[in-house]
């Protein structure tokens, strides 16, 4: 059984200064210039088996083995499609080359390498549904096939422009729990007598120092 790609657009939510990544690398039901599509559940098996032996699948550049540029940290199916959560790895060349070019929204395509297990054909659309693969797989890549999707944002320091941006940015970026990322932004909110250009620049200002801790 040979390996296959398909490739979309890599939907992502959230690019942060320390490389952690977060989006979508398949859209269920979008058929893409191959005529092809993905049925929700098509991944779930092998999630499911990768998962008992510990591992994920590789998170590559442009389909290179030899090329790994970090690690997925988290790979679901949801109603959406196929989540991923990963790091780049920032201090090798193309980590860190993948890293920029996803922030200034040059490189926004995502391919998965898989074997097909089931499959079915319209005869009528021409249209394949891949209804269950073996994902070995996903690389960051510049063409993409399914348009479904498109880079969304970058999040850093500067994007953050009110108090739910900055609690995301501690929990993605800082590495605090929820619970924690809740209290340090209800101890900004508890701040008095201030405009709200003064309370974005506040933010700024802890969010700055707390992230100089992290490195």
């Amino acid at each position: 059984m040979n390996k296959k790609y398909y490739d979309c657009a890599f939907d992502v939510k959230a690019i942060n200064d320390d490389g952690t990544f977060e989006g979508y690398g398949s859209v269920f039901g979008n058929v893409d210039s191959y005529k092809e599509i993905v049925s929700k559940g098509a991944f779930n098996d092998s999630l499911a088996s990768l998962k008992t032996q510990g591992r994920m699948p590789a998170l590559l550049w442009q389909h290179r083995s030899g090329e790994p540029i970090g690690v997925y940290t988290e790979m679901r199916e949801d109603d959406t499609g196929l989540f991923v959560r990963g790091k780049l790895a920032l201090k090798t060349a193309r980590g860190a080359e993948a890293h920029e070019l996803l922030k200034i929204n040059a490189l926004s395509g995502l391919s998965i390498g898989f074997m097909t297990r089931e499959d079915s054909y319209d005869k009528v659309t021409g249209i394949r549904t891949l209804n269950k693969v073996d994902l070995w797989e996903c690389s960051l890549v510049t063409f993409p096939a399914n348009d479904a999707a498109r880079v969304s944002g970058v999040k850093n320091i500067e994007s953050i422009e009110s108090l739910s941006d900055a609690e995301s940015f501690l929990r993605d970026a800082g590495g605090l729990s929820k619970s924690e990322a809740v209290s340090f932004i209800a101890r900004i909110k508890s701040m008095q007598g201030r405009s709200d250009s003064d309370e974005q620049d506040e933010i700024r200002e802890a969010l700055e120092k707390l992230s100089e801790s992290f490195r």
